[in-house]
């Protein structure tokens, strides 16, 4: 044995000792951009609108971006009266404000709310770099943040298990990436690194399996920051017909006569977003390719390395702008048939989400109407509901049939008052009509009010069960003051028909 081979473990070990503290000097320049959130959260109470409910303090993780901007989630920020940024190393907690959210990514971007704040906090704390790629299944990752269980900031390690193309909320989809990293309460809105560069951020994980977490790729990310650079966020493009299934049954395929190669997803329905002249699908239509893309009859498509994705995934890559159309090929009686199928990021719904808004309102004697929003349904009983026939919940996901249309809703019992003597209340009946004339908004409804000349009142509602409501019209509006004083409540509605109302 030679000097050299006796050597060469020793060079081993001291070169593996010197690539682990070159990777550690990594991470500590990381962790110096990675910081602490605190957030006051005063969510809305939907029985009660003009009021908010108790705060709740939350903390969690966010971290550097370019433009003196810290990334971090949705849900660390949304409905915050106050946000606090904690620096690494440092017990200050600097004020900070959203400058752009998005609840269906479950993205947001901060600010601190002084430039003075920026300036001073802008040395030593660098905007990490964005990973221009996914990860590849197996790799190793780092997911660093604040979790419970301490003080000072967490590293944690795991491997990439899973990439998918799947639902996130409020009817948004995207890519989503799983690791096994341990992530608990606290991470959420922190950076996941490989290789010194950031490829996603963590936003949530399952409480009831073992080292599940899932990561928002930055694929998505970079689709959100670019998207609110006009600062409003409008979403990716999607396509808004329903009304699809896989080609896999032996039977259906020999019914539709399809040949061994010939692969692909089927549409068999026309779904009510979309007026009928905008729908260029046909039923049983077989979505062959969508671009250059392959679909199998999964609906699926292969990208990169062997990477297996829902077909969707493609639109809003061949339909970067939100709206337009997608190249589509698909075989109809036998035939290739290309398409241009309409796509679109906007969805005029009749139970639209709130976002990061409070829920609007409008009091009038001891009745309290508020335009049905998709969180309203998400706090009532919405099975009851439908079951009592409110159009709140059997329409909810449908489109308004004329623009402005809302279904209003009657979300809290009585306000306290001898007027109501008598009548009883069904669970947040919606407003059918008023003196016979079918209420299309909570708008048309403040100004048939506002505009009356009749003697009484009457409110029909669509909920079975639900008694008329017959009222002296002049006894209704002068009973409004005395029941605002006697329950506390400052303002009779929402700025938008307050303004209504006194024009």
């Amino acid at each position: 044995m030679t000097l050299t081979d006796t050597f060469r473990p020793l060079a081993i070990v001291i070169l593996a000792l010197a690539c682990s503290l070159a990777h550690a000097d990594d991470n500590a320049q990381i962790r110096d951009s990675v910081v602490k959130i605190f957030t006051t959260q005063r969510n809305p109470d939907f029985e009660s609108p003009w009021t908010k409910q108790t705060p709740q303090e939350i903390s969690g993780t966010g971290f550097v971006i370019s433009g003196d901007r810290i990334l971090t989630n949705a849900h660390m920020v949304e409905m915050a009266s106050q946000i606090f940024v904690q620096p690494p190393h440092s017990a200050d907690k600097i004020r900070a404000e959203v400058i752009g959210i998005a609840q269906g990514i479950d993205l947001a971007v901060i600010q601190l709310r002084r430039e003075d704040d920026r300036v001073a906090f802008r040395e030593g704390h660098p905007a990490l770099s964005l990973s221009d790629q996914l990860p590849t299944i197996g790799s190793t990752v780092q997911a660093i943040g604040y979790p419970l269980g301490g003080q000072q900031i967490s590293l944690t390690e795991g491997v990439v298990s899973r990439i998918e193309f799947t639902a996130y909320a409020q009817e948004t989809a995207g890519l989503r990436i799983q690791i096994d990293a341990a992530l608990n309460h606290g991470n959420s809105g922190g950076p996941v690194v490989q290789d010194g560069k950031v490829i996603g951020v963590v936003f949530s994980g399952i409480e009831s399996a073992d080292n599940i977490g899932y990561v928002i790729p930055v694929e998505e990310v970079e689709a959100f920051l670019t998207d609110i650079d006009d600062g409003q966020y409008d979403g990716r493009a999607r396509l808004l017909v329903r009304g699809f299934q896989t080609a896999e049954n032996p039977d259906l395929r020999d019914w539709l006569g399809l040949s061994y190669d010939q692969t692909g997803l089927l549409f068999t329905g026309v779904g009510d977003d979309l007026d009928d002249e905008d729908i260029v699908l046909e039923p049983w239509d077989l979505i062959d390719r969508v671009g250059d893309e392959d679909v199998d009859n999964a609906g699926m498509i292969t990208i990169g390395d062997n990477l297996r994705l829902n077909w969707a995934y493609m639109i809003p890559i061949l339909a970067p702008e939100g709206s337009g159309t997608v190249p589509v090929t698909v075989l109809r009686d036998g035939e290739q048939v290309q398409l241009d199928v309409p796509v679109t990021n906007k969805r005029d719904e009749i139970t639209p989400a709130l976002g990061d808004e409070y829920p609007e309102y409008f009091i009038v004697g001891p009745l309290v109407f508020s335009p049905a929003r998709i969180e309203h349904l998400q706090n009532f009983y919405a099975p009851y509901l439908a079951m009592q026939g409110n159009p709140a919940a059997l329409r909810a996901g449908q489109t308004k049939d004329f623009p402005g249309e809302e279904i209003v809703m009657l979300v809290s019992d009585f306000l306290p008052h001898p007027i109501t003597k008598g009548y009883k209340i069904s669970y947040k009946p919606a407003v059918k009509e008023l003196n016979g004339v079918k209420i299309e908004s909570l708008t048309h409804l403040v100004e048939m009010i506002r505009d009356s000349d009749e003697d009484f009142l009457n409110f029909t509602f669509y909920d079975k069960g639900q008694e008329t409501l017959v009222f002296h019209r002049q006894d209704l509006l002068d009973t409004t003051e005395e029941i605002l004083e006697d329950n506390s409540i400052r303002n009779q509605g929402s700025d938008r028909f307050m303004e209504i109302w006194e024009d």
